[in-house]
């Protein structure tokens, strides 16, 4: 009889012994209420409780978390429609804060990422939601910050990630774009021809100035220009004889010479100085 009671009583000491074991996990805490009110909380590693007193109502994770939040309409103050969607980063700080301050927290912070962000985009030009993601995302960051604070939870980072435009707006922006592309390409194709027309005609007047200089002062210069105009003037002839395109008829290479001549005598004549007659 008395074996008997012994044994009960060492299988009930050992019971209560392993009841009263609990294991957090690294990285995680959990709440222990006493006949239903708070406690304490434990923390990573072997803890006691009371059996039958106390009861651990939540194991939870304390590193941070990835919320993906699914793509939602939302409306530019131009009244664009948009779907946009982002993820935030978040952590719990004070477990028992968001325990008893929050049915679920998750599902608290989704909408409130939802309703922050149709917010700030309804404030915002259709044009500038692009052009001003890292604000939208500062924006955000900062009133999920301090909405959620009273839970005892601390968003870390958001970030949008994709605005989409209805596909009308969308093809309009490809449409605009391949224009302003068209035109800065031809501006610049107007540009080079010309600094080209420019280039030519200084390279033409660096050539007269050559010939000038190299011909002042020879009494056979005209009879040079001669041979240069008609050799230039039959070259010409020929490419237009190989063309099909319609034919030009030149000068006389004799009048050609006596104008480029002139002109060059009158480039290389000095100014003519003028005196005071006494």
């Amino acid at each position: 009889m008395g074996s008997s009671i012994f044994a009960v009583l060492a299988l009930l000491i050992t019971g209560y012994s392993v009841g009263s074991v609990r294991i957090i996990h690294q990285g995680s805490e959990a709440l222990v209420e006493r006949l239903g009110r708070y406690h304490r909380k434990l923390r990573p590693g072997l803890n006691f409780i009371v059996p039958f007193m106390d009861a651990i109502v939540l194991e939870e994770s304390m590193r941070e978390r990835l919320l993906d939040v699914e793509p939602q309409p939302a409306i530019s103050r131009d009244n664009v429609a948009l779907e946009v969607d982002a993820i935030v980063y978040w952590k719990v700080l004070d477990l028992e804060r968001t325990y008893y301050s929050i049915e679920d927290v998750e599902a608290a912070i989704r909408e409130l990422v939802v309703t922050t962000l149709r917010s700030s985009i309804g404030k915002m030009p259709f044009e500038e939601t692009f052009s001003s993601r890292d604000d939208l995302n500062k924006v955000l960051l900062d009133q999920l910050d301090e909405a959620t604070e009273p839970w005892g939870v601390k968003v870390t980072r958001v970030e949008v990630q994709s605005i989409k435009p209805p596909d009308a707006v969308l093809e309009s922006m490809q449409q605009q774009q391949a224009a302003e592309i068209k035109r800065r390409a031809t501006v610049l194709e107007a540009q080079g021809d010309q600094e080209a027309t420019v280039k030519r005609a200084q390279g033409t007047v660096d050539s007269i100035e050559l010939l000038s200089n190299v011909l002042k002062g020879r009494k056979d210069a005209r009879e040079i220009l001669n041979f240069l105009i008609a050799q230039r003037y039959v070259e010409a002839n020929q490419k237009l004889g190989e063309s099909n395109n319609s034919k030009v008829v030149f000068m006389d290479p004799k009048a050609l010479t006596e104008g480029i001549v002139d002109l060059m005598e009158g480039a290389a004549e000095p100014p003519h100085s003028h005196h005071r007659q006494g």
